[in-house]
């Protein structure tokens, strides 16, 4: 697209003062309602990640799934299939949303899930329920890493963060939801298999439900099979309408002129900065992406001539180990990605029922509803990132989050180390160690909860950034796999060392932090080069976009401070 209109040196010399931070999100309307409504693919990972540690502990559920209920091995198992499935969808999806574009991407994820959470929900044998949560593990790993690149992929610099922030929101509104709803859903017929069954597992003295011998000869005559079918079929609601409402969002305009569909690509950009496609603002915007797809293909054709298709895929997947500027921001990624859970976020999530008895909480529903109150703190203590990941920045919020879990996780593991099984009988020491739990949660919730997925969807060029996020969100979802299926056994054989265990981690999320993770707030996409000292990149990228200004008619001065006062514009919103 053609432009000969000239900014100024008017235009260009007074920069308006920049808002920032959770304010601007709803001064641009269509933009926040573009990034709230893409992350329902956050709430559809949330719910089910949550679901299942409701579902696992459901007496009806452990009659038709004896071995998932009983053995502790199996039961991990069956809660790290879904992780195991979504690794290998988040890595591989780096070159399906390269060839399909992040809104295809997202829609044909969405068709998978229903897939399989409608098997998942049906299931009437244990490879049936295990196939329905690999299918819908795939699903999961493919929205995770989508999601978050195309929200970055959107939005203002100034907003991105807590754009992205709202993916967090929405997965721990989904954890929410799954938490109250299987609250809900285990009274339906009542909370207990076999009424006339006594319990014959456990010991006398605490007795629990044996699922192969409390059953009576016509299955369970009390709890029934919809206590845990109902929460696993609702998921299938929000991903029809996130399939369906994708449909009227645009796609990614930095993936559109990736692909050279120049008029699209702007159209796009200008429908969501709210300006016409010849205003100077989105005209700026336009060049700094251009000249980042030019200097790329440049790379290209310099290091890789004659390679196309899946080869130039593997050469540029390659690059990011062999090309150091590259290799740093990887590395960062994925160390933020493998911290998020090795702080121990999940294992929290999956057996939050089996940690709250273990500090003296008795009984299924008691356990159960402090898991929603965990839910409702989980989500609320993700609101300060909303409002402030884009004012403060990144570090101060990762390092205040790393060092209050890292003091959390201590206290509960010394109070579970100091009194053990004596803890139904000191519930003073008990409800201390449950409400440094919530602390812990508040702290991991702030920081690396949400800046977990905001980092890696910020700091890649725009030639790998796909790729590149696959391999960050494979990170997290192999760590989680791990985690899902040791903290059964963690929890039965080492008890409090499991929670110095995450704590050890917390300490070093901390250190890591503070030597090699840089600040990102308020810098666009485009600009990422400058912050990871790659000035090289960043220079030769700005010479072509000069070039390419000239070719379109448009003066813009190369002069660094001329340059942040011509972005000016498509900062603010």
């Amino acid at each position: 697209m053609e432009n000969t209109e000239q900014l100024s040196s008017h235009e260009l010399a007074v920069e308006p003062p920049q808002k920032k931070g959770f304010t601007l999100l709803f001064e641009n309307p269509y933009l926040f309602g573009v990034a709230l409504f893409s992350s329902l693919g956050g709430f559809l990972f949330g719910y089910d990640q949550g679901v299942v540690s409701g579902v696992l502990t459901m007496e009806s559920f452990g009659a038709a799934f004896p071995r998932v209920f009983m053995d502790s091995g199996f039961k991990g198992w069956f809660v790290s299939t879904i992780l195991l499935t979504a690794w290998f969808g988040s890595l591989a999806n780096g070159l399906i949303a390269d060839r399909l574009g992040r809104k295809l991407d997202i829609m044909v994820a969405v068709v998978i899930f229903v897939a399989g959470s409608a098997i998942q929900a049906g299931a009437v044998n244990v490879p049936m329920l295990f196939a329905g949560r690999a299918i819908a593990g795939l699903a999961v790993g493919m929205l995770t890493m989508v999601v978050p690149l195309y929200i970055s992929e959107v939005s203002l610099p100034n907003i991105r963060g807590g754009l992205v922030v709202l993916q967090q929101l929405s997965v721990t509104i989904g954890i929410l939801f799954s938490f109250w709803i299987d609250y809900g859903t285990h009274y339906i017929g009542g909370v207990r298999c076999a009424p006339d069954i006594p319990y014959s597992g456990g010991t006398s003295a605490n007795p629990t439900f044996d699922a192969y011998n409390d059953v009576g000869p016509d299955g369970c005559t009390g709890q029934s099979d919809a206590s845990w079918r109902i929460p696993l079929s609702l998921q299938i609601l929000p991903a029809f309408i996130l399939g369906i409402g994708m449909l009227f969002y645009p796609d990614s305009p930095r993936w559109l002129l990736m692909q050279d569909r120049e008029e699209e690509g702007i159209a796009t950009l200008a429908r969501l900065r709210r300006k016409p496609a010849d205003h100077p603002s989105v005209i700026a915007e336009s060049l700094e992406i251009k000249a980042t797809i030019l200097l790329e293909n440049t790379y290209i054709r310099e290091n890789y001539a004659g390679l196309s298709g899946l080869r130039l895929d593997a050469a540029q997947y390659i690059s990011m180990v062999t090309k150091f500027a590259r290799f740093k921001r990887l590395a960062i990624g994925c160390c933020v990605m493998f911290f998020q859970q090795f702080m121990g976020c999940n294992a929290m999530i999956y057996y939050s029922p089996t940690m709250f008895k273990s500090l003296g909480l008795d009984g299924n529903t008691t356990s159960l509803l402090a898991t929603g109150v965990y839910g409702i703190v989980n989500c609320l203590s993700t609101l300060p990132a909303l409002f402030f990941i884009d004012r403060v920045g990144r570090r101060p919020l990762l390092m205040c989050g790393a060092a209050g879990t890292f003091i959390s996780l201590v206290i509960v593991g010394s109070i579970v180390g100091a009194y053990g099984e004596g803890l139904s009988e000191n519930k003073a020491a008990g409800w201390v160690g449950i409400a440094f739990i919530y602390i812990y949660d508040i702290n991991f919730s702030y920081s690396f909860a949400p800046i977990g997925w905001v980092l890696p969807s910020e700091i890649y060029p725009l030639s790998i950034r796909s790729k590149a996020i696959s391999i960050t969100t494979s990170c997290t979802w192999m760590s989680n796999f791990i985690i899902g299926l040791v903290t059964p056994d963690m929890l039965t054989t080492i008890t409090w060392g499991t929670y110095i265990f995450f704590a050890a981690f917390c300490l070093l999320a901390f250190a890591f932090t503070y030597f090699f993770i840089p600040e990102t707030r308020g810098k666009t996409l485009e600009d990422m080069d400058l912050v990871f000292g790659d000035t090289e990149a960043h220079e030769e990228k700005e010479r072509i976009r000069g070039i390419e200004a000239q070719l379109r008619g448009v003066h813009i001065d190369g002069t660094e401070n001329e340059k942040d006062a011509a972005m000016a514009e498509h900062r603010e919103v």
